[in-house]
């Protein structure tokens, strides 16, 4: 069973913390001063009624009359009290009310035996405490608003500093090396934030310069093996024809395609490749160079645009996507052009989906998924040279029909190529992005 999870933002969590914490001490202190201010009422209430008893049993001995309140030997005085009373000594006592307010009692002993009882309810003070109680929802309220706002300006300040990270991070991870996590930060405060984006920096130069060192490590070594490789190739042609001698010219040539290959790899990765530009008719462009390279590819001109672009570098991708739809795909192959957009498609088991969802990789083809030997340059060469004309390069396979394409039923794979619409000022001026089918 697949488990919900719910996403939030680091603004809400901090406004929600606070809030929750206000809240409770809001609670809490309220709680204190009802109960403090409560005990403290009815203690004087108690100190009052004692008073008001002492001075009303100087008129019960003097047979004057006595008020409503007051009573003698009265039945309904609480048993408690009443022992007190008949102890000889005076008291008081609360008497809670569940359907109303408490009454207070005070009782003395008369000279004569007899018990002089007054009681009256908590009326004037429970009127105190009810504004007391409204003071306090109202400062409890204020508290929690406050706490949220504040949790607010907090969380809000934390969250962009970790967005501009997180920004800043991805154009790192989109092949910007003149990005610095920290830069996009900034800020005066200096927090956890900070600590994270020197982190990531650090990683990333870390990262620069070790992709930098295979780069130069690659490049040398399809440099030396030029030599090698054109003497190898000399020799070959100086044998015998034969089967033997059409085996060692294949193999040659092959390892000098791949020299060649790995070299323009290496020129490519070092971001020092410049286009050529010119005004280009795709449509006309793309015919004829499709007839050239797969005669027996169908080409559909929907809509045709000049374009700013280099001829040279178009018809090597060209090229190299026609070569993989011919090499891991099936036929028929179909380039459709449409303004600035170019499609090749093919009917075969479709990209693996490493390529989908990473991009193009060196030495790696795919071949468990799609039939064929190669050595995983095609695409990635394509990819190089479309950032060079500041061009984007995605791939994505054709669901069967009736099928899944997440279930491995496709019927094809189409590689797009966008061409910019206004000519690049810098090599990779637009990112090649990998789209899921």
């Amino acid at each position: 069973m697949r488990s919900v999870t719910f996403r939030t933002g680091i603004r809400w969590k901090i406004t929600l913390a606070i809030a929750a914490v206000g809240a409770l001490i809001a609670v809490a202190l309220s709680l204190v001063v009802h109960s403090a201010a409560r005990v403290s009422m009815l203690e004087s209430a108690r100190d009052s009624q004692l008073e008001r008893v002492q001075f009303l049993s100087r008129y019960a001995e003097a047979g004057r009359q006595l008020p409503s309140t007051a009573g003698i030997n009265d039945p309904k005085v609480p048993g408690q009290l009443r022992r007190t009373a008949e102890s000889g000594r005076r008291g008081t006592f609360v008497q809670d009310n569940p359907k109303g307010l408490p009454e207070v009692w005070a009782a003395v002993p008369l000279g004569n035996g007899q018990i002089l009882t007054l009681h009256s309810k908590f009326v004037e003070n429970a009127k105190v405490m009810r504004d007391l109680d409204r003071a306090l929802v109202i400062g409890s309220l204020a508290v929690i608003i406050g706490g949220s706002a504040l949790g607010v300006l907090i969380g809000g300040q934390i969250s962009r500093r970790l967005r501009k990270a997180a920004t800043a991070a991805q154009r790192v991870a989109h092949g910007d090396p003149d990005v610095r996590v920290r830069d996009a930060v900034g800020g005066v405060v200096r927090d956890e934030t900070d600590d994270l984006a020197r982190a990531v920096d650090a990683m990333a130069d870390a990262l620069q310069q070790r992709l930098e060192a295979e780069r130069r490590v690659t490049a040398d070594i399809a440099h030396e093996l030029r030599t090698p490789v054109t003497g190898l190739l000399t020799a070959a042609e100086l044998l015998p024809p034969g089967r033997p001698t059409e085996l060692v010219r294949d193999r040659a040539q092959a390892m000098r395609a791949l020299v060649e290959d790995v070299l323009e790899v290496a020129r490519l990765d070092s971001a020092s490749e410049r286009a050529e530009l010119q005004e280009v008719a795709l449509g006309e462009f793309v015919t004829r160079r499709v007839s050239a390279l797969m005669p027996e590819a169908t080409v559909r001109v929907v809509a045709d645009e000049i374009v700013s672009t280099d001829p040279r570098r178009l018809e090597r991708i060209l090229g190299n996507l026609l070569a993989n739809a011919a090499r891991y795909g099936q036929a028929p192959v179909q380039v459709d052009i449409e303004g600035r957009v170019v499609r090749v498609r093919d009917h075969g088991p479709g990209f693996p989906e490493a390529l989908l969802r990473e991009g193009p990789s060196r030495f790696r083809t795919g071949s468990t998924d799609r039939a064929g030997v190669g050595h995983g340059l095609g695409l990635t060469i394509a990819e190089g040279q479309a950032r060079v004309l500041g061009a984007r390069l995605t791939f994505r396979n054709v669901a069967a029909p009736g099928g899944r394409e997440s279930q491995g039923q496709t019927a094809g794979a189409v590689a797009v190529l966008w061409l910019p619409e206004h000519a690049p000022t810098a090599t990779g001026s637009f990112p090649v992005i990998k789209l899921p089918g």
